[in-house]
């Protein structure tokens, strides 16, 4: 089964990246409150971009590897991998 990375862009300007399955859905579960703390209290604006991996193991580190960089660097990388989707 495949796995996305996703980053999400809040109203303040901030950046949110998670994982998951199916990136329309968490979305919309961070759209209405329902999603992780942080878009509780930062509620999402548009989605930046998504990049699909063969596994959970390989999304997670690369999440992981995404939430070490700074903004300016996550939104390089949004630029040359723009959003398909929301």
């Amino acid at each position: 089964m495949a796995w996305f990375l996703y980053l999400i862009e809040c109203k303040d300007g901030s950046i949110y990246t998670g994982i998951t399955v199916n990136v329309e859905a968490r979305y919309a579960a961070h759209a209405s409150g329902k999603g992780a703390r942080y878009t509780r209290s930062h509620p999402p604006q548009r989605l930046l971009a998504t990049v699909e991996y063969a596994d959970r193991s390989s999304a997670s580190k690369a999440e992981h590897q995404m939430k070490l960089l700074s903004a300016g660097a996550k939104r390089a990388f949004c630029i040359l991998h723009g959003a398909k989707g929301t």
